[in-house]
C-alpha cells in the first residue's frame, strides 16, 4: 500500500511566496512612480484599478499600500480611501536636518565598526549610482544612493535608527526630484 502524501501545504507556501512576490513587484513600482512624481501628489489610488492594473488580487494591491503608508508615500483613511501623500518643502528641510544629524551624530561609531567588508560594498553602491546616471536612471540613482546610506547604518549597527533614516532618504529623495524643475546632471549628483 502507498501512502498518500498531502501536498497542500506545499501547494499554499508556494502560493503565498508568489504573492509576497507580486506584491514587492507592485510595491516597486509604485513607489518608484510616487518618488519620480508620475502618481502625483494627493491623487487618488484606487485599489480596483490598481489590481486591474498589475493583474492581481485586491488583497495583493493592499499589501502594497500598506507598506506605502508605512513609509509616508500614501495616505490611508478608513471608508475614504488611498491617495499619494503631499511633498511639502517644509518636511523635506526637516528630514534633511534629521537626516544630517543622525549622520554625523553616527559617524564615530561607524568608524569602530566598519571593515573591508563595507569598503567593498560602498564601492560597489558607488558604481552602481554612476552606471544609474548614464543610464539617465533618476530613481536607479535614488535607490542606490539609499542603498548606500543603509549599508553605512547598518555597518554601525543601529538596527533602530536604520529605518527612520530609510524613510528620510526616501522622503529628501522624492522631493529633489519632484521639486527640481529641470533635468539635472544625474553623473554630478552621483558623484557628489
Amino acid at each position: 500500500m502507498v501512502a498518500k502524501t498531502d501536498n497542500s501545504h506545499a501547494d499554499t507556501s508556494v502560493v503565498a511566496r508568489s504573492s509576497e512576490r507580486r506584491s514587492e513587484t507592485v510595491f516597486g513600482e509604485l513607489q518608484r512612480e510616487i518618488v519620480l512624481g508620475i502618481a502625483q501628489p494627493e491623487s487618488a489610488l484606487i485599489e480596483l484599478e490598481l489590481a486591474k492594473r498589475f493583474d492581481c488580487s485586491q488583497s495583493t494591491i493592499r499589501e502594497a499600500l500598506m507598506r506605502l503608508n508605512e513609509e509616508g508615500l500614501v495616505t490611508r483613511l478608513p471608508r475614504r480611501g488611498t491617495s499619494v501623500a503631499q511633498c511639502r518643502p517644509y518636511d523635506a528641510r526637516v528630514l534633511i536636518e534629521l537626516r544630517l544629524k543622525i549622520e554625523c551624530d553616527s559617524i564615530d561609531r561607524l568608524m569602530h565598526r566598519a571593515d573591508g567588508d563595507l569598503e567593498t560594498v560602498l564601492h560597489g553602491r558607488l558604481n552602481d549610482m554612476r552606471n544609474a546616471a548614464r543610464d539617465s536612471d533618476e530613481y536607479g540613482l535614488a535607490a542606490y544612493d539609499r542603498s548606500f546610506h543603509t549599508a553605512l547604518f547598518e555597518a554601525a549597527d543601529l538596527p533602530l535608527v536604520t529605518p527612520i533614516l530609510r524613510r528620510c532618504l526616501i522622503h529628501v529623495h522624492r522631493f529633489k526630484i519632484m521639486k527640481s524643475g529641470q533635468v539635472r546632471d544625474l553623473e554630478e549628483t552621483a558623484e557628489r
